[in-house]
């Protein structure tokens, strides 16, 4: 963690609103760099990583650090495509020491909050980044899935994020059915029928949640089913779209969660109907 006088009073902490998705601005293409140049490694070495990534052969006639080899890297950087300079971001953790990438993800992830840009770097991963309230619900289901021992639902609501992450196209679809599946294996656990549809348990559990709330199950099942598997032409659901069914679910997720137990008490004696 960083000990700057902004950090340790907090004033570091401060997030701008997300503003940035498809796009790598010029600031931070420059502060990669210099974040690299920052944990002491050589330009030489940001530049075999950046031409690896890129697919591009180093520019032979540059043989001198500075400025030859810095100025290489900082065009290879600032020319690529937005979503290749989040593959470098990848390349560069994985490639330094282990001992820096935690500063490195750090200090990364700061800068993805405090420019507005709605990514995280996530155990060397870049992964979709929606406001603090889908953070802390996302990451609160997440928790909650893996105590009461449903890993398949915990990873089914990876899987949706993985699809929102996914650059430069996101799998819509894919993540509406994914959140649906994590949906789907909560209410399965919950009702006590393993081998039961969604569609099924709706209508055989309509108390699955309080009424008149258990409308929203239904509701999210009749727009997954339509926007999301039996798609028509021209119907394509809106990124905003999955990024709400996908935190509608998580919370939903939670709320069933802690109705069973951890591990091996009595799932009977929890259930809400």
């Amino acid at each position: 963690m960083s000990n700057r006088f902004s950090s340790r009073l907090g004033f570091g902490a401060i997030e701008k609103e997300i503003v940035i998705r498809e796009d790598a601005p010029l600031g931070l293409r420059q502060f990669i760099v210099q974040e690299i140049y920052g944990l002491s490694y050589a330009p030489s070495y940001a530049r075999g990583i950046i031409c690896k990534t890129l697919r591009v052969a180093p520019d032979r006639s540059n043989w001198s650090e500075y400025p030859n080899i810095d100025i290489e890297v900082n065009q290879l950087i600032e020319e690529c495509q937005w979503y290749f300079v989040y593959d470098i971001i990848e390349a560069f953790f994985q490639a330094i020491e282990e001992k820096h990438r935690n500063q490195f993800q750090d200090d990364v992830n700061v800068y993805f909050k405090q420019n507005g840009i709605g990514w995280k770097l996530e155990n060397g991963l870049i992964e979709y980044r929606g406001d603090n309230r889908f953070e802390s619900g996302l990451k609160e289901a997440r928790q909650n899935l893996g105590e009461v021992g449903l890993q398949t639902a915990q990873m089914e609501i990876s899987e949706a994020i993985n699809d929102l992450s996914r650059m430069p196209d996101p799998d819509i679809t894919g993540a509406i059915q994914h959140s649906l599946a994590c949906l789907e294996c909560v209410s399965r656990k919950v009702a006590g029928e393993p081998k039961a549809t969604l569609g099924e348990l709706i209508k055989k559990h309509p108390n699955i949640i309080p009424r008149p709330l258990d409308q929203a199950i239904e509701k999210m099942w009749g727009f997954a089913s339509e926007r999301g598997r039996h798609l028509r032409e021209g119907q394509l659901p809106a990124f905003d779209e999955a990024e709400l069914l996908v935190g509608i679910v998580a919370t939903i997720a939670t709320y069933l969660s802690k109705k069973l137990p951890q591990k091996d008490d009595d799932v009977q004696d929890l259930l809400p109907f």
